[in-house]
């Protein structure tokens, strides 16, 4: 990874993971797809795999991860979906011309238009959107405890009590500070 990009976030929901690429929402944000490439990157490890990137479609592509996250947000805290954001995201998944295939392993791949073009990949994402929000997957939208991300997050525990969208930063940032407070109250008892 080129020095000076923050690594991607990669969960196990497409949707959710692209909204990933801009954290901390309501700390410092940080963008993880700030130039054109990063994006390309992005969808490559995301099984997306693209030729290019113009200004325009990165454009495109933010305008789709805020509309997810919009609509994620409000679905999790079960308000009303924001038309704006439902707009985008149905123009974003009825733009692209990407196809499921089933590979020999048994396994789903989506396969892009021969241009390979990124509002084909942004199709893919918002159709996984839709999926997500429409409460059509085994899962629930949550929201991240962390008030510093907020995020919006699929949970498929069994239990459906998660509580961080990633334990890997946001739980164990969270874990950190509360066993540091613990630890200011009860000085002897970090002897």
């Amino acid at each position: 990874m080129p020095a000076g990009f923050p690594d991607f976030r990669l969960g196990t929901v497409l949707a959710t993971s692209f909204t990933a690429t801009l954290t901390e929402r309501r700390g410092d944000a940080v963008e993880r797809i700030p130039a054109p490439h990063r994006l390309v990157d992005w969808l490559a490890v995301n099984g997306l795999a693209v030729d290019s990137c113009t200004d325009a479609q990165l454009d495109l592509a933010r305008e789709l991860r805020e509309a997810i996250h919009a609509a994620a947000t409000a679905a999790a805290a079960q308000d009303t979906l924001p038309a704006p954001a439902v707009q985008v995201i149905n123009d974003r998944s009825a733009e692209g011309r990407a196809a499921a295939i089933l590979t020999p392993e048994g396994e789903r791949q989506w396969r892009l238009s021969s241009a390979s073009r990124v509002e084909d990949a942004l199709s893919v994402i918002a159709a996984d959107a839709i999926s997500v929000i429409s409460g059509e997957r085994d899962g629930k939208l949550a929201l991240c405890a962390s008030p510093t991300c907020q995020a919006a997050f699929f949970d498929t525990s069994q239990s459906r009590t998660r509580k961080w969208c990633d334990m890997n930063t946001c739980g164990n940032r969270q874990k950190k500070a509360r066993f540091n407070a613990n630890q200011r109250k009860n000085p002897s008892s970090a002897q």
